[in-house]
């Protein structure tokens, strides 16, 4: 409940800079217009009063406009759409900007013939004409603005009554158009074809990806299909290939946390692992830390499922299950090919963690990813997969639990008096008070968000010979974690509130991401 009561006084911040600055650009990238408004003015009487129609709702239709107070044109668009204008104020430039945004990509969607015979058509006609149909410029345009937008992931997801779709965007999901509900099938069709699946099958869930130039700079494009109860949806993740060469510093590690990452991966042999959610940016930590070793006089060898980003030097290996290739049988692999690192993209099961901790116990370096809530809570994850505690002591270096949060956006960061349940959980993980945070107003770089990018929050646990010890006795987690702690843990929150204080990011978002850490 406190953390609900924060967000909607946070959201009273951001705000407060938006409808200063106008917020059309927000509503390209936040509430597309709806078919159904988009439909009531047209594309020359929008230009003609520089007006971007949002929403209708009942006899209500919602109109973005730079002069609120223009009684006269509110008067025109009344008699011409014959519904109760109500006006929303917004910059000349945005609503020109969510024009042509907006009314070029329904013209083109709203072309697409029924989506009944794109499905039903041959993969080889279907291939020929998409190359110059609507929906392959519908697609080409959500793509561009997408890799504009800085967006991590493109949502298709079919409704009722239309297509919507989603670009997350820092981790949080923006809705940005509502499609006919007719361009849905083409456009499944159209992202199947570019992606080597079968188009005919729209039952079974289905993966691929492809290529595409944005801003002279190449971006891959992983595809997940599923049907739903509406039809399929489709998730497009974008790689940006520039995470893949991050360093450790550019993660968001202070001094310490890093110094202590760094002597982990010192060790001739032993395991180092990751843990956090979908999402927390583990992958990333784990090529920061391979990028970091020497490639030249190692020989290092990764196995992921799938290869997100090829790197020189190093030899990749895809999880294919179909060819028999699973994380444990190529783990085995791996160990016969004289390794002197090796990489395990996750581990899920108890034979692929089994194999992992013999290799890193038989002097290979061992890096992977595990999903626990915090450092020790990979422990127990370990022994719940099998893992013999005294293997677990003998074997692990360190473990390093991670999440990400919203950058505070350098170009409208300002000093905000912070909500009381921010200041108070700020003085619990620091012990000291505080009153004032940085905060973003909301401006056209961050997208009205007050955000822009993404950092680290992290949680490093040293394996020392005192917790060797309590893993082998059969200790408890909150046994366990007390004695990290006296040792010098920095937990989650704490990290987050530290960079909270260097104005990095924002207490709310550590309350988002890291609160329910202990």
């Amino acid at each position: 409940m406190a953390v609900e009561q924060n967000e909607n006084t946070h959201k009273s911040h951001v705000a407060g800079g938006s409808a200063q600055s106008g917020i059309a650009r927000l509503n390209v990238l936040n509430q597309a217009p709806t078919p159904q408004a988009l439909q009531l003015i047209p594309e020359d009487v929008a230009k003609k009063y520089n007006v971007i129609p949002l929403s209708l709702e009942g006899n209500t239709l919602k109109v973005y406009m730079s002069n609120p107070g223009d009684i006269l044109t509110i008067e025109n668009l009344s008699i011409y759409t014959k519904k109760r204008v109500e006006p929303v104020q917004a910059t000349d430039a945005d609503i020109k900007e969510a024009i042509d945004y907006n009314y070029n990509t329904f013209k083109e969607t709203g072309k697409v013939p029924d989506g009944s015979s794109a499905a039903s058509a041959d993969h080889k006609t279907v291939s020929e004409d998409a190359a110059d149909a609507p929906v392959a410029r519908t697609l080409d345009r959500l793509l561009e603005e997408a890799a504009k937008a800085r967006s991590s992931d493109i949502h298709i997801e079919p409704d009722e009554s239309r297509v919507r779709v989603r670009y997350r965007i820092d981790g949080i999901l923006h809705e940005v158009a509502s499609l006919p509900l007719n361009s849905h099938n083409p456009l499944i069709s159209r992202i199947k074809i570019l992606s080597d699946m079968n188009i005919a099958d729209h039952r079974r869930p289905q993966d691929g990806q492809f290529s595409f130039e944005s801003r002279n700079q190449r971006i891959d494009v992983r595809v997940a299909t599923v049907n739903t109860v509406n039809g399929e949806m489709a998730v497009l993740r974008l790689l940006d290939k520039s995470l893949a060469a991050m360093s450790m510093p550019q993660l968001g590690f202070l001094r310490e946390s890093q110094e202590k990452f760094e002597k982990m991966l010192m060790m001739p042999y032993g395991m180092v692992l990751i843990s956090g959610p979908t999402g927390a940016g583990k992958t990333t930590t784990l090529y920061a830390g391979v990028n970091s070793l020497d490639s030249g006089g190692r020989n290092i060898i990764t196995i992921e499922d799938p290869v997100e980003y090829r790197f020189e030097n190093i030899n990749q290996i895809q999880v294919n299950v179909k060819a028999g290739l699973t994380f444990a049988g190529g783990l085995r692999a791996i160990v016969r090919l004289d390794p002197d690192v090796i990489l395990v993209g996750e581990i899920r099961d108890s034979e692929t963690a089994q194999i992992a901790v013999q290799s890193a116990l038989t002097g290979h370096l061992v890096l992977s990813s595990v999903h626990a809530n915090d450092t020790v809570g990979v422990l127990f994850r370990l022994i719940d997969l099998g893992v013999e505690p005294f293997l677990i002591s003998s074997a692990l270096i360190g473990i390093v639990a991670q999440r990400m949060v919203r950058r505070v956006c350098p170009h409208c960061a300002h000093k905000v008096t912070a909500p009381l349940v921010e200041q108070i959980a700020y003085a619990r993980e620091t012990d000291e008070n505080r009153t004032e945070f940085t905060y973003g107003a909301g401006c056209k770089e961050c997208v009205y968000t007050g955000y822009i990018g993404r950092t680290g929050l992290f949680e490093i646990l040293t394996i020392s010979d005192e917790i060797r010890r309590m893993i082998v006795a059969g200790a408890s987690n909150g046994d366990i974690r007390a004695v990290a702690m006296q040792e010098g843990l920095i937990t989650i929150s704490k990290d987050g509130m530290l960079k909270a204080k260097a104005g990095i990011t924002t207490p709310f978002e550590v309350l988002r991401n890291a609160y329910s850490i202990a």
